[in-house]
């Protein structure tokens, strides 16, 4: 480029998605023919359930879904994401305060393009999603990051989130189930969060993508049936993609007060109008549906949850605590940092560097904590099939030594 092509500050300012630059690294060497193992992507490997497929192939030779429709969804999509609300999360909203999306990270643009102004602070609690500070910064917002490590279950502090808040305090997260960590948060976590944005006048957005994906007892806690009186100021994100392993479906949506989601559906009818037809005639179908198969694949998770965790702590050096909830396992491998490894004795400095060490020597893709505001740690996926998963950990033991 000239040097007067320039690109905006906005976009220079945002980081690229490492999940997704990783995923990318991994499949463009498996398309040179390198055996790759892949951990770096959320996505079940779980083919959409058949019943949804076919909904989506009746769509398609209807001509009614050939045109354009509402651009906040689909009325009868709206009116399902309502009643499943009210079976899931306990507690009523309408069809008009839902805007259907193209998939979650749509929902979460949108969020905190309409909530913020120039220098609006948003508190998120850390480790957190890859795209959150980048949503915010996009929106000329400012992330503030609040960090709650493994010594806490990943599960953040309100005195630590009281203490970040600013007079430009505008918004805070909440995702539980966690990616990266896999935390599920407490009910009485959930609670206070939800007690101190009504005090404070503080915007919750709450990323409940995960949220049917529990172990070992764990229960997703709802900050709008917990804190009912949290509901006028709150925004709830969540899609299809992970419950119902339909990821590349894009349908995603966003619940909050009706002013907030006539809002949103401004802002997306110069975006990308409504989200495509037959992918949401398929989301209709999904979330109408009982979730016997989304229990079936929990099972799933579970026993390669068990898998990996195991297989991770018997590595020399990596320590990597339970998850109970969405399907990642977030290892500390500090203990891997400066020592040789691997047959040329690589010494890797940084999480980054042993992530990208880990897939050049060993052929192994994981997302390193940077990405997540945690330098030190490994992300690795296990929705993925269990002999990859089995054959993933072997390369990694073998390589570490």
């Amino acid at each position: 480029m000239a040097d007067w092509q320039t690109l905006s500050d906005r976009i220079n300012n945002v980081a690229p998605s490492a999940t997704l630059a990783v995923d990318s690294k991994a499949k463009a060497m498996k398309a040179a023919g390198v055996d790759v193992i892949g951990f770096g992507a959320g996505e079940p490997n779980f083919p959409t359930l058949d019943y949804v497929v076919e909904a989506a192939a009746e769509a398609c030779r209807d001509p009614r879904n050939h045109r354009y429709t509402p651009t906040p969804g689909l009325p009868e999509l709206r009116e399902a994401i309502a009643r499943k609300m009210l079976r899931d999360s306990g507690y009523e909203v309408t069809p008009e305060q839902v805007v259907v999306t193209n998939g979650g990270k749509q929902a979460v643009y949108e969020a905190f393009q309409i909530l913020l102004n120039d220098g609006d602070e948003v508190i998120i609690p850390t480790p957190y999603w890859t795209s959150y500070p980048e949503a915010v910064k996009l929106a000329g917002g400012v992330p503030v990051e609040v960090f709650a490590g493994a010594d806490r279950s990943f599960e953040p502090d309100i005195d630590a989130i009281e203490a970040a808040r600013t007079e430009r305090t505008r918004a805070i997260i909440v995702t539980s189930p966690s990616n990266p960590t896999g935390a599920v948060w407490s009910r009485e976590t959930i609670e206070a969060i939800g007690r101190w944005a009504v005090e404070h006048h503080v915007w919750v957005v709450s990323d409940e993508i995960y949220e049917h994906l529990n172990y070992d007892g764990a229960r997703t806690a709802y900050i709008g049936q917990v804190v009912p009186e949290v509901r006028d100021q709150l925004l709830v994100l969540n899609g299809v993609a992970k419950t119902y392993a339909m990821t590349g479906w894009r349908v995603g949506w966003l619940v909050a007060p009706e002013p907030v989601a006539k809002a949103a559906a401004k802002l997306q009818g110069h975006m990308t109008s409504n989200v495509a037809n037959v992918s949401q005639r398929a989301a209709i179908a999904a979330v109408g549906g009982d979730l016997d198969a989304v229990y079936a694949m929990r099972e799933a998770f579970d026993v390669r949850r068990k898998a990996i965790v195991a297989a991770l702590n018997a590595i020399d050096g990596v320590h990597c605590p339970t998850p109970t909830g969405a399907f990642y396992a977030f290892a500390d491998v500090s203990g891997l940092l400066n020592r040789p490894l691997g047959v040329n004795g690589s010494v890797a400095t940084s999480s980054a560097e042993l992530a990208a060490m880990l897939l050049d020597e060993a052929h192994v893709a994981a997302v390193p904590g940077e990405a997540f505001g945690a330098p030190g740690y490994l992300r690795f996926s296990y929705a993925l099939a269990d002999d990859q998963l089995a054959e993933g950990m072997r390369r990694f033991q073998a390589w570490v030594g």
